[in-house]
Formats: structure tokens, sequence, C-alpha cells
């Protein structure tokens, strides 16, 4: 697929997608919506890439919705995605909870971070929170925006917001659509870290490259997709799952692998597949 509002990058096994519409300040349209499902479907089938980093080009995370394309939902009536059909499945098959718009990213197989460089509001904050870690540059201004606009909260910030923050956090923001700057997102919990602007990448990176050269893919894999299922069932079965998990992991080359690197006290030389 030619990328016309993406930019897609692998470095030393970590790909970075860049929103790249800089002179719409990242505006989320259907042709930016389909390309990153495409990159990162790709990102994610890579068995070189170990992890993947989210972040916007130029000034900008993402804004939200494009300003032309919600006059253009006026004129028609209606809502119209604007993509095509099939769109790209990054995800799929993992949980039947996760086989939808946005929630696919739970059923990603590699963590995803988002390095938030500028503004984020709407769908930038969505597509934001359904990033495993979340750091931001000072300053940066976010907002759910749904409410100015007469819409509903957006793309499951509903039900994100109040599992990540809380429901008396969470009703703040998503009842107000006020602004608030990347400060106050990290004493609420929207966010994991906040770093200087000149900084933001450097420390993702780092915290990245730390974390796929210390921990399992394996770990990585299911810790996740075990983070996201619990969401859905109760403690008895997340108990039982992670005793089956344990199980079937104490036989893969990767648990011999930590644990003699942990007794040697070096650096693990992870198996990316089983197979290799």
């Amino acid at each position: 697929m030619e990328l016309k509002a993406t930019r897609y990058e692998i470095d030393r096994g970590i790909a970075t997608i860049f929103l790249s519409r800089p002179e719409r300040m990242n505006a989320w349209t259907g042709r930016m919506h389909t390309e990153y499902r495409y990159v990162l479907a790709e990102a994610d089938a890579d068995p070189a890439i170990r992890a993947i980093v989210l972040t916007g080009e130029g000034r900008s995370f993402c804004v939200g919705a494009d300003s032309k394309a919600l006059e253009g939902h006026v004129a028609k009536g209606g809502y119209d995605p604007g993509t095509p059909d099939p769109l790209a499945e990054p995800g799929y098959g993992v949980s039947p909870f996760f086989d939808t718009a946005f929630a696919y990213h739970f059923g990603l197989t590699k963590p995803l971070v988002a390095a938030i460089n500028g503004p984020c509001a709407g769908v930038g904050l969505a597509l934001a929170c359904f990033a495993d870690i979340r750091f931001a540059a000072q300053g940066v201004k976010f907002t759910t925006a749904h409410g100015k606009l007469s819409l509903p909260a957006e793309f499951g910030l509903s039900w994100l917001l109040p599992r990540m923050i809380g429901l008396t956090r969470a009703n703040d923001l998503l009842l107000t659509s006020r602004i608030f700057l990347a400060d106050e997102a990290g004493s609420l919990g929207v966010v994991n870290r906040v770093i200087p602007p000149d900084q933001l990448l450097q420390e993702t990176y780092e915290y990245v490259r730390s974390m796929v050269d210390t921990v399992s893919p394996d770990s990585l894999r299911e810790t996740r997709h075990q983070i996201y299922r619990d969401l859905h069932r109760d403690v008895g079965a997340s108990v039982e799952a992670a005793e089956a998990l344990t199980r079937d992991m104490m036989r893969h080359p990767n648990y011999v692998e930590g644990v003699a690197a942990f007794l040697q006290k070096r650096r693990p030389n992870w198996r990316v597949t089983e197979d290799e």
C-alpha cells in the first residue's frame, strides 16, 4: 500500500508508525485509518519486530477528526467512515472481544508505546489510550473533544478511561470535554510519564529497547493478552488461565534461557519464534 497519511520506519527491531499529515496537525481521516491498520498489521506480523512506537509527524500527535471530514458528515447527513472494505485486521482472532475497530489493539502480539508529541484530541486520544504505555511531551494539550461537537464519547473512551483512571476522574474528562495539559495527564494516570519535548523520542526508544531486551517476547505477548482478557473475566478464570499458560510456557526454550540468564547474571538471548 502506498502510504500518504502515515510513515513507517524500522530500526533494530522496533517499528515506528508516524501519523503523517503535519499540515493538518495529523487530523484523522479514512485514509489515515486505513493506512494505520495496514502498517500495524505489517509490524505485528513481522517476526523481526519486537515492539511498536506510535507518534505524530511535526507539531501534533493527532488533533482528532479532520474538520473537512466533519463538514462532509454534515453534508451527507450522517457518518461516513471513508474507509474501504475490507480493512486490514491487526490483532484479530485472539478473542471475540478484540475483533472490532480500535479494540483490535488488544489482540496485538507486541507492545505498543505511544509517544505523544503534540495536541491529542478526540479519536487521537482514543488511539493513544489503546496503546499499552503512553509518554507525553511537557505542555501537550489533551481533550476528549466530543461534547463540544454534540457527539458521544468516541471509539471506546467511555470504556477505557474509567478503567484507566477511575470513574470519578474519567467522568470529569468525558462530561466536560475540557482541555488538560500533560502534567495533569500524568497526575491523573492518563499517561505514564511526562518528558521534555526534545527528549521524548529518545526516552521512548530507551524504554522500549530495555523492555524488549530484558523481557521475553513470549512473556510480552501472553501478558498483554492476559491483561486485556482479564478485563472481561473474573479472578478465578484469570488464575486458571495463568496456571495453564505457566505450564505451557515452561516448556519453551525461552523459559530455559530466562532461567539461565538470571542465574548467570547476563543479558538473555531470546528466541523470537519457537522454531528458530
